[in-house]
């Protein structure tokens, strides 16, 4: 009786030593896997606008109808993912100062998102096609994390904003957002002007 007791008392002190030992680490909250696919593209070459780019085949493109429709303003859906990419275009064509007027009216736009984010990048660049652009960089759980805008001096100003129906979560929508990053950075280096006869 006594080697049994001795026995047991042995196996409970291992046992609660093994369970006091600190050696626990939980593990990390799981985030879904994303399955992205392969950037496939398409072109947007609509005679009713003065604009041709490519954009993404897994996008769906239809004029926007968010209330405050442009003539020329696209919507680009990704299904799969639940975002959009909103296109906005203005004529520039006989509006002195109406570029620097949009240009302020962006940065107003985006710098509307400061009181959720918690950093906002913008920088200029020249895009493949060779207009200028200003690219707008959102960090934080905002809906909007990357815009851009570009234009020529004259004639043509177009904004292309990504948008999700709520505020991201960043560390969860991460892969998503930049894949569609991607497809506007495309989307931007592969744009167009039509000229006064309709051709690209």
């Amino acid at each position: 009786m006594g080697k049994k007791l001795s026995i047991a008392i042995l196996m409970a002190m291992a046992l609660l030593s093994s369970c006091g030992s600190g050696d626990f680490v939980p593990k990390p909250k799981g985030l879904n896997y994303i399955d992205l696919p392969e950037h496939t593209y398409q072109v947007l070459d609509d005679p009713r606008h003065p604009y041709v780019f490519e954009y993404s085949k897994h996008a769906i493109a239809s004029d926007d109808t968010a209330g405050l429709v442009g003539e020329h303003w696209k919507k680009l859906y990704y299904p799969d993912f639940d975002a959009g990419v909103d296109i906005t275009y203005k004529s520039l064509e006989g509006k002195e100062g109406m570029l620097e007027e949009l240009v302020d009216e962006s940065y107003r736009l985006t710098y509307k998102h400061a009181v959720k984010a918690s950093g906002i990048e913008p920088y200029e660049v020249v895009t493949a096609s060779g207009n200028p652009a200003t690219v707008f960089k959102l960090q934080g759980s905002v809906p909007s994390v990357y815009q851009v805008i570009t234009y020529d001096s004259t004639k043509h100003f177009l904004r292309a904003a990504l948008y999700f129906p709520t505020a991201t979560k960043n560390d969860s929508l991460a892969p998503v957002a930049q894949f569609i990053v991607e497809d506007i950075d495309h989307l931007v280096n592969t744009l167009k002007w039509r000229d006064s006869t309709g051709n690209p």
